[in-house]
């Protein structure tokens, strides 16, 4: 994948690699998610946790059926990305949810739609039937943007569901329906 990447006044392409996240990227995402965490109203948690705590996350969504991605250049570590299922109870087996988190500097130029795509690919394809996305903030034009790109819908907003830099937040749905959706029953593993 090619992006635009922002040097000053000039705009140089550079060519992006989306892979599986591993062990030696934890230090980068957790700086990178940090950042949102003090910075951002993407994620409503305001102490950025520890590398060993996203260690854990990693290493905890594979039990999932979950996967997290990387997108790299020769600059390094630009964002990352993660599906888990929607929620434990039995019935949301099918359902998944998306997490987006890329560098600040390189916001805007392309990472994070790569990086939901390449989401869509692998929720489908380990078979899911139904992406959704619980973006932190309806000020938060880009990943509402992003999303709605790549087919999402604005399925409902939770109004002042979170309080952070003192200010209520609300948190936006979008779904979008993976493979065939809903057109016919899943086949159980």
């Amino acid at each position: 994948m090619r992006v635009a990447h922002s040097l000053g006044n000039r705009c140089r392409e550079v060519t992006v690699q989306i892979r599986d996240a591993n062990l030696t990227d934890m230090a980068d995402i957790q700086a990178i998610y940090a950042h949102h965490v003090l910075h951002g109203t993407g994620t409503f948690e305001d102490v950025p946790p520890s590398i060993e705590e996203m260690t854990e996350r990693f290493e905890a969504c594979a039990a999932q059926r979950g996967a997290w991605l990387a997108a790299a250049d020769a600059s390094g570590l630009l964002g990352f990305a993660y599906f888990l299922p929607f929620r434990d109870r039995a019935a949301y087996r099918f359902c998944t949810e998306n997490s987006i988190y890329v560098r600040e500097d390189v916001r805007g130029q392309g990472v994070g739609k790569a990086l939901v795509q390449r989401l869509i690919e692998a929720a489908t394809a380990a078979g899911f039937r139904q992406m959704v996305a619980v973006i932190g903030d309806s000020d938060n034009v880009g990943s509402i943007g992003v999303h709605a790109s790549l087919g999402f819908h604005r399925v409902g907003t939770l109004r002042a569901a979170g309080y952070k830099f003192g200010r209520w937040l609300d948190v936006v749905y979008m779904q979008r329906p993976l493979g065939v959706g809903d057109r016919s029953p899943p086949v159980e593993c």
